[in-house]
């Protein structure tokens, strides 16, 4: 006996078999398409292995600019359709209920998709084999609050016409991600006017949507998850890499070899030593004589900041897992096994310091610089869509791998940073990579002068926030 389920795709197979003959490029919906097709070519990197459920002609996955695309879609009539328009992609007539494939892919798109499935959490459940530990799946949905709207349209014959919606809440869908092991990087809101009108619609779409209270009319709500970690348990024993810039430090080089841990399979400290007036660069190479035990490297900055320094060092670090410590430390080396575990148990990808939590001691950071960093903690949690309490706290870890990408699709922002932090934040933001805050106890130097110039230093921060604002929030 036909079940519910067999009885529901059948229906819904006929309905869109009939929609590829009858609707194809029709209706008013070709500004929200367009709109749809510049936001998911900002978050999927070029040339990934990306599958789309429910992939309907097939346009959304060609934007993408796929190193492999595979689509699918159960409607045959749709297959037919996207083959025709895109014939280097691999398109499948499949049901995302039972779809399998020996492949695992980059990234898995299900743009408005949910709403129309049988058994979401089923479909999550099947996803699971086709997903790497690093595979993201971007998911793009209806808002409740336009079921009216959109209904009215399709009665007009406007748009496509639609079966009975589920109209899953974003708190519906974390839910039922997290049921099937998935875990969720960030959701937003996106596109507040889908008709094209000459002016308004860039203003309301790409820059209103993204403010209260504005966004709660937004028309899509946008979802990226990751394959829920497993605790490290295939992780091994990494090597770790520290990254130590150092300007005007001698004072501290020895206990910076006293202090830093073994960690993993080994611990390489690597120090870039950037002009400085106190013997520093002659500090460390005694230091290193005089710790064979210790795998160390040492080269001199051939630039200028901190940001060109750190660069340098990761580039010359051999270690799975890049670390940075401020040579001034003031964050203790005694806390980076803890950014080590965080790391390799998968709780983040991109582990960030936090100062900012607890007590400071009473000179380790002034008080208009403290207002100065609560302020663009705020300014850029709200700008990336995670959590970034403490922008330039010096401790920074990332699997190697994942710095990798970043640098390699460092053409997008540019050389822009003198820190070396932001370089790091919005590349693992523009990846969608999760990042986790990690509190650390921030302390006085005990050696030397700080390196930071509070208000051209604060100028720049401020430079930084208007750059995110055009490269990351306002694409």
């Amino acid at each position: 006996m036909e079940t519910a389920a067999e009885r529901n795709t059948e229906r819904r197979r006929k309905h869109w078999d009939e929609v590829a003959r009858t609707f194809a490029n029709k209706g008013m919906g070709g500004l929200y398409h367009e709109r749809l097709n510049e936001i998911y070519r900002f978050l999927v990197p070029s040339r990934q292995r990306v599958l789309e459920i429910g992939c309907s002609e097939g346009d959304l996955l060609a934007a993408v600019n796929p190193k492999h695309g595979m689509g699918i879609d159960f409607s045959p009539e749709m297959i037919a359709r996207a083959k025709d328009r895109h014939p280097e992609l691999n398109m499948v007539c499949a049901d995302a209920h039972t779809f399998q494939s020996d492949e695992a892919f980059d990234v898995i798109i299900m743009s408005d998709l949910v709403n129309d499935l049988w058994d979401v959490q089923a479909v999550f459940d099947n996803l699971k084999p086709l997903c790497g530990p690093d595979t993201r799946l971007i998911i793009n949905t209806y808002s409740h609050l336009w079921q009216l709207p959109l209904e009215a349209t399709r009665k007009l014959g406007l748009a496509r016409p639609n079966l009975p919606q589920n109209w899953l809440t974003v708190e519906d869908l974390v839910n039922l991600l997290g049921l099937s092991d998935f875990e969720t990087v960030r959701c937003w809101s996106e596109i507040l006017l889908p008709l094209r009108v000459p002016g308004l619609s860039t203003v309301c779409n790409r820059y209103l949507v993204k403010f209260w209270p504005f966004r709660l009319g937004a028309l899509t709500n946008f979802l990226i998850a990751r394959p829920r970690p497993n605790g490290g348990k295939d992780a091994g024993s990494p090597t770790v890499s520290v990254v130590v810039a150092a300007r005007n430090e001698a004072g501290n080089v020895p206990e910076i070899f006293k202090r830093v841990p073994e960690m993993g399979g080994g611990t390489e400290l690597v120090f870039v030593e950037g002009h400085s007036r106190d013997g520093t660069y002659e500090a460390i190479a005694d230091a290193i004589a005089k710790n064979p035990h210790r795998r160390c490297k040492l080269f001199r900055q051939d630039g200028e900041g901190k940001g060109n320094a750190v660069r340098l060092g990761f580039a010359e670090a051999e270690g799975n897992i890049l670390m940075i410590l401020d040579a001034d430390l003031t964050v203790p080396p005694e806390d980076l096994p803890r950014f080590y575990e965080a790391l390799v148990s998968g709780k983040g990808e991109l582990i960030n310091g936090v100062r900012l939590v607890y007590p400071m001691h009473e000179k380790a950071m002034r008080f208009l610089n403290l207002v100065g960093n609560k302020f663009f903690s705020l300014a850029f949690s709200w700008l990336l869509g995670q959590s970034i309490k403490d922008t330039l706290c010096g401790t920074k870890v990332l699997l190697k791998k994942d710095y990798l990408k970043i640098a390699a699709n460092r053409s997008y922002f540019g050389d822009f940073d003198p820190f070396g932090d932001f370089d790091v934040i919005f590349g693992a933001a523009k990846l969608n990579l999760k990042i986790v805050d990690l509190p650390i106890r921030y302390r006085e130097r005990t050696y030397g002068s700080t390196n930071i110039q509070r208000w051209r230093h604060g100028l720049l921060l401020l430079r930084m926030v208007l750059f995110a604002l055009k490269k990351i929030k306002f694409t």
